[in-house]
């Protein structure tokens, strides 16, 4: 600020003549900034300490999950639900039980837990991966359609990779096979050449090709 070149003499001999030309307008609106510049910070450092309890909670629960105690993992999320509804913690904390939930062939549930997860998330990109996981449930469901449809909601850059591999197998499950290997190939081409998932996706289309040569 043009302050910090005055000392503090001068600063006071330049206040008071702002005083004199400008009249009390300029004190009330000099008082109405420092208390938002005031409350502003107040602010920052409210939400960096709720990052950080959040963080620590999900934290906790990933440890809980690993250590082999599921209730302890469900109290810190339910936690993190109830106190830090917004924070991508929270998010990160539903979607691990989601995926618990699935393995447990609990589907019911972990899409109860993801249409909470999404109806929270609040970047775009955060979305999209709560999509593709409601996608996933679909499919373990073998509804095809409804993973699609899914599907064609997350943002055509989003995750490319793993939307298209999806689709290739929401595709293949509706017995459309040139599609799926459409899809396929345009997860491949979406990928690094170093990416873990191209294997998989190679037998993926060889299945495809070898169930076409025995379909012909």
């Amino acid at each position: 600020m043009a302050f910090e070149e005055y000392d503090k003499y001068e600063q006071s001999e330049l206040v008071q003549k702002w005083l004199r030309e400008n009249g009390l307008s300029i004190v009330v609106g000099i008082a109405i900034g420092l208390v938002g510049i005031f409350g502003w910070q107040q602010w920052n450092n409210h939400q960096a300490r709720n990052e950080a309890e959040a963080a620590q909670l999900y934290k906790q629960a990933q440890i809980a999950v690993a250590s082999g105690k599921p209730d302890i993992a469900a109290q810190f999320t339910d936690r993190l639900m109830t106190d830090f509804a917004k924070s991508p913690y929270a998010i990160f904390a539903v979607s691990d039980r989601a995926k618990q939930e699935v393995q447990d062939k609990q589907l019911d549930k972990a899409e109860a837990s993801l249409a909470w997860a999404e109806s929270h998330a609040g970047a775009p990109a955060l979305k999209s991966l709560i999509q593709l996981r409601v996608a996933q449930v679909e499919l373990a469901r073998g509804n095809g359609t409804a993973a699609l449809a899914t599907l064609d909601r997350i943002p055509a850059n989003d995750y490319s990779g793993l939307t298209q591999e999806l689709r290739g197998d929401a595709l293949v499950k509706l017995g459309r096979s040139d599609d799926a290997r459409k899809a396929y190939q345009a997860a491949m081409s979406a990928l690094s050449e170093d990416a873990p998932q191209r294997g998989a996706l190679q037998m993926k289309l060889d299945d495809l090709a070898t169930a076409g040569k025995q379909g012909a």
